[in-house]
Parts: structure tokens; C-alpha cells; sequence
């Protein structure tokens, strides 16, 4: 009991992990990495900078995409301090609570970014459904309340996962497998059953993100319905070209995050290099490409 005490009382840093087995071509990555994150914010930077100023651009479909620029911004930044420690100050060395605070904001953001996607897709809905009545269905009051029930949520179903991690004992490695925290990395390190945890991610993935995506999936019909019932085909081409941007940033944001969910729960024998990029398109390339996605596809930006 007494040596358990003071393995866990020793685990109260953690080792983030730069690219697994090549820990000397780490500094390499600094500069690309640096150029990613400042693509960033220059592409959503621009676009909320863009939604302000321009008066005609004030409607709820920017709206949204200015709250989607703000959430892209604020994942990409959880990640930054552990991604600078590593590439570019080689102290991949981060303490308990600081891994335990990025978790939380990481999780919170990337459950944001999926209610707002649920959102645009109303938007989209509201658009080509009723027309006339989207600027009295969809008011500022409206929107403003829709935000707060995004992240309210997401900040309620992300806040016991902390309190999940600490009470667990921590004895074996504590060299984590990312660049950054995630519950289910730190959770594969403790040196206890994690039945609990593992059932609470499962409920929680099932309840926002899983039905976030029925929910756009079912918006998406409703619209396809409508679609079909107009009689130019023409027209039909023009109102299913107002989704584009929506249904890309749905792909980018749905896909890598599957892919690397499944990778996490059965890819124990894919290599460690596989995880990382997995975990790290989800988190990292989400947040430059959405911009140029909505800059390129969206004709008034």
C-alpha cells in the first residue's frame, strides 16, 4: 500500500508524446506546426473580422459561422501550450492539473463544434424550408440562445470527466501517447479498473455527438425533401448549393473525429504514429481547413 502511495504521490507530471520512436526529427515539426496555427487565425481571424464589418453579412447563417470560427479558434489554442512545450522548447513534461484543465477545454470545445454544426443545419433548414419567415424564426435573441445551450451543454457533460480522472491511481507509465490530453489517453495509463469511465465517454459520445450527427442527418432529409418538391432543376441545383460549405465542415469535423474514436477503442495494434495522426488532423487540420472551406465555398465572404 505503501509503495502504491508513493508511485501515485510521484505522478503528478505527465510525458506528452512529440512523434513516437523519433523524438530527434520533433524540432522539425516546430516551423510547420507554427505555420498551421497561424492559419488559424489568420482564416477564422478574417472571417469574424470580415462578419463584422460588412452590415450585409449580419444574418443568422454568419452569425453561426462567426460562433464556428470562435470554436475553431479556442480547439486549436487548447492545444497550443503542449504543442509549443514539445516542438519548439523540448519540455514535454506537463503536471496533473494543467493536463487535467487542457482535457476539459479540448472536450468542451470539440462538443461545441458539433452543437454548432446542429445549428447551421436548422439554419439551413430554416433557409430553404420557410424563407420568408427565416429572419423572424431565426432573431438574435434566438441565436444568442442557441450559443448559450451549446456550450451550457457542453460544459455540463465535460465537467464530472475530471473528477473521473482524479480519483484514479496512477502507478504505471505516465508517458502519454499525444501531444495534448485526452480523457481516454490519460485514463489507459491508470493503474485501476476504469469501467466507469469508459462508460461514461461511451454515454456521453452517444448523447451529443452521436445524435448530433442524426439530427444534421435528419435535417438533411427534411431538406432533400423540400429540394425535390421544387420544379426547376435549376432551381433545386442552386438551393442544394447553399449547403456545400455546411455539408463539408460536417465531413471534416465528423469524419477524422470517428476515425480516430475507433482507432482509440480497437486500433491497439495500429501503430503508435497512426494515433497521433489521427488525433491530430481531428484537432489541428479542423481548424484551418473550416475557413478556407467557408471562404471558398461562401460567396459573400
Amino acid at each position: 500500500m505503501t509503495n502504491l502511495n508513493a508511485s501515485h504521490a510521484n505522478h503528478h507530471n505527465f510525458i506528452l508524446t512529440g512523434i513516437p520512436g523519433m523524438p530527434d526529427k520533433n524540432p522539425w515539426l516546430a516551423f510547420p506546426l507554427g505555420f498551421l496555427y497561424t492559419l488559424t487565425l489568420l482564416g477564422s481571424g478574417s472571417i469574424l473580422a470580415v462578419i463584422k464589418v460588412e452590415q450585409s453579412l449580419h444574418e443568422p447563417m454568419y452569425y453561426f459561422l462567426s460562433i464556428l470560427a470562435f470554436t475553431d479558434v479556442s480547439l486549436s489554442m487548447s492545444t497550443l501550450p503542449s504543442m509549443l512545450s514539445i516542438f519548439w522548447f523540448n519540455a514535454p513534461e506537463i503536471v496533473f492539473d494543467a493536463c487535467i484543465m487542457q482535457m476539459f477545454f479540448i472536450h468542451v470545445f470539440g462538443i461545441v463544434e458539433s452543437g454548432v454544426l446542429v445549428s447551421m443545419a436548422f439554419d439551413r433548414f430554416v433557409t430553404i424550408r420557410n424563407p420568408l419567415h427565416y429572419v423572424s424564426i431565426l432573431t438574435h435573441n434566438v441565436i444568442g440562445k442557441i450559443g448559450i445551450a451549446v456550450l451550457t451543454r457542453a460544459v455540463c457533460v465535460v465537467y464530472p470527466v475530471p473528477f473521473l480522472i482524479q480519483r484514479l491511481p496512477f502507478c504505471h507509465s505516465n508517458v502519454l501517447s499525444h501531444s495534448y490530453c485526452l480523457h481516454q489517453n490519460m485514463m489507459r495509463l491508470a493503474c485501476a479498473r476504469t469501467c466507469v469511465n469508459s462508460l461514461y465517454g461511451l454515454i456521453v459520445f452517444i448523447f451529443t455527438l452521436g445524435l448530433d450527427a442524426l439530427l444534421i442527418l435528419l435535417s438533411y432529409v427534411l431538406i432533400l425533401k423540400t429540394v425535390l418538391g421544387i420544379a426547376s432543376r435549376g432551381e433545386r441545383l442552386k438551393t442544394l448549393s447553399t449547403c456545400l460549405s455546411h455539408m463539408s465542415a460536417v465531413h471534416l469535423f465528423y469524419v477524422p473525429f470517428i476515425g480516430a474514436s475507433m482507432i482509440h477503442r480497437s486500433g491497439e495494434h495500429l501503430s503508435p504514429v497512426v494515433h497521433m495522426l489521427m488525433a491530430d488532423i481531428y484537432l489541428l487540420l479542423l481548424s484551418v481547413l473550416n475557413p478556407i472551406v467557408y471562404s471558398v465555398k461562401t460567396k459573400q465572404i
